[in-house]
């Protein structure tokens, strides 16, 4: 399904992309930086929920994770040396403003005024995500993204980050994938801050949806030439039997909850009906406020787009345990808010060390599908990577090496997606690799690694494995590689 012939590869080889078109990297804060209680830093949700017992794998935590707080300026030069035009990285709100509001850290916000400044010099664009699900503990102590001033707090320091970083960023994208923030976070419980609420994850849903208006808005009454944008991880969903009509509305419940909670409000100036419908017996909806949808809805420069893998549904009959093979840990709670009647099926191989299905396809039809419901909304591939237990070793010249074959498929086989959909008129500005490095993966630890540098957690060590390489000779010749281009450039 997702393994090219060797016919495709040999043709894919040959694929160009427009010499505009940016190649970049990805980080988040919480999961490279490390320095958690440095320089006034404060405690964010991930500190709470990482350090306590049972929340993350082997109870790890970002606490020094890959110590760029202090290695910034290496990490640095490997984007150089990538030759990426762009480098997506996030703010660490605690760290910029401790409590989430009040006073800002002048040593948290020099931090990036140096790293931003450091890019500039090398010629390699800042994109700046401003809430990469690092909420500050003092807001959550008070309601967190369930508490609509959590969403004003956000607007204030989406403004403070203007008017102290503006002329370095690029494009500000004001929040990463607040499908998880919400759900993940207030539903399931399987991300900070841990809480299994369905009808605080739909007040999360608003509320985020909300900040992401109100911080445009911000950015832009201080920077009035500023580009803005929104990083949302829209799901690919597929009924297991295409003629049934019980799967076609499964398809319509999980694209409700998943995709249109967000586009519905951001991008069409309304929640979908359906939405409403589906989940009245968990909530009325009356967070949403009078003028919050004019509010929320506010033009983009560029809708930032993550994909890893497809989802496929069917409505369940009732009978047995449903599947839940969604993708996502479980608590034994459900972040479906509302939906009982719908169930995921596992999916064929290829799988990543993630257990998410491979299927490059999925990419081209979502980007097809954005473009052809959004003409005039230029997108932008900002996260797609791929886990795998990659293996450290010494060649015979005493290189430390990465031969991570399947990761390179992995991007050669999606860069070819996005390629395809431009053939097909979507309107791509750029592609993401995720990740710049291995790092702290969330609810599960330091055991799987999407970098395309190794990093060596106890001596923080960066090595270059086979897919930056390849990465490098992409951004170089704007060509697509052959799966066997992973030598320097130089060499």
């Amino acid at each position: 399904m997702s393994t090219p012939t060797d016919t495709q590869t040999a043709t894919s080889a040959r694929r160009t992309f427009p010499t505009d078109f940016l190649w970049g990297t990805a980080t988040a804060a919480y999961q490279i930086e490390g320095a958690a209680t440095e320089d006034g830093r404060g405690p964010s949700i991930w500190d709470t929920f990482s350090h306590t017992p049972g929340r993350t794998q082997d109870g790890d935590t970002g606490d020094v994770a890959c110590d760029h707080y202090h290695r910034w300026p290496e990490d640095v030069e490997h984007l150089a040396r990538l030759g990426v035009g762009a480098y997506r990285l996030s703010i660490s709100w605690p760290r910029v403003q401790p409590g989430g509001r009040g006073p800002l850290n002048a040593k948290g916000v020099e931090f990036y005024r140096r790293l931003l400044e450091a890019l500039h010099e090398r010629g390699i664009r800042p994109y700046v995500t401003l809430y990469h699900w690092d909420l500050p503990q003092e807001l959550e102590d008070a309601g967190g993204w369930a508490n609509r001033d959590t969403a004003l707090a956000f607007a204030e320091y989406a403004r403070h980050m203007a008017r102290e970083l503006g002329d370095r960023v690029e494009v500000w994208t004001t929040l990463n994938e607040p499908f998880c923030s919400s759900y993940l976070g207030y539903a399931s419980g399987v991300h900070a801050p841990g809480r299994t609420e369905p009808a605080a994850a739909l007040a999360a849903v608003h509320h985020l949806n909300l900040a992401h208006g109100l911080a445009v808005q911000a950015i832009r009454d201080e920077l009035p030439g500023a580009k803005t944008s929104v990083t949302l991880n829209l799901h690919v969903i597929r009924p297991a039997d295409p003629s049934s009509e019980g799967d076609a509305d499964a398809v319509r419940k999980i694209d409700a909850l998943a995709n249109r909670a967000f586009t519905g409000p951001m991008l069409d100036g309304a929640y979908p009906q359906d939405l409403l419908d589906d989940t009245a017996a968990v909530t009325d909806w009356s967070f949403v406020q009078d003028g919050d949808l004019e509010q929320i809805r506010q033009p983009l420069d560029v809708l930032g787009v993550n994909y890893y893998s497809t989802t496929l549904v069917r409505k369940f009959t009732g009978e047995g345990a449903p599947e839940q093979a969604d993708g996502h840990r479980t608590t034994g709670a459900s972040p479906w808010v509302g939906v009982t009647d719908v169930e995921f099926l596992p999916q064929p191989g290829p799988h990543t060390e993630m257990g998410w299905n491979i299927e490059p396809a999925g990419l081209t039809e979502l980007l097809l599908d954005l473009a052809r419901r959004y003409p005039d909304l230029p997108l932008a591939v900002t996260e797609n990577g791929a886990a795998f237990a990659d293996e450290l070793t010494v060649d015979g010249a005493g290189r430390r090496r990465v031969h991570d074959e399947r990761r390179v498929r992995y991007l050669h086989d999606h860069v070819d997606a996005v390629g395809a959909a431009l053939d097909a008129g979507a309107d791509v500005r750029g592609y993401f690799a995720w990740s710049l490095m291995d790092n702290f993966e969330w609810s599960y630890g330091y055991s799987k690694r999407f970098g395309i540098l190794h990093v060596d957690y106890p001596t923080g060590e960066r090595t270059w494995k086979d897919s930056a390489y390849w990465y490098a000779r992409l951004a170089a010749t704007g060509t697509l590689p052959g799966l066997t281009d992973v030598e320097p450039l130089d060499a």
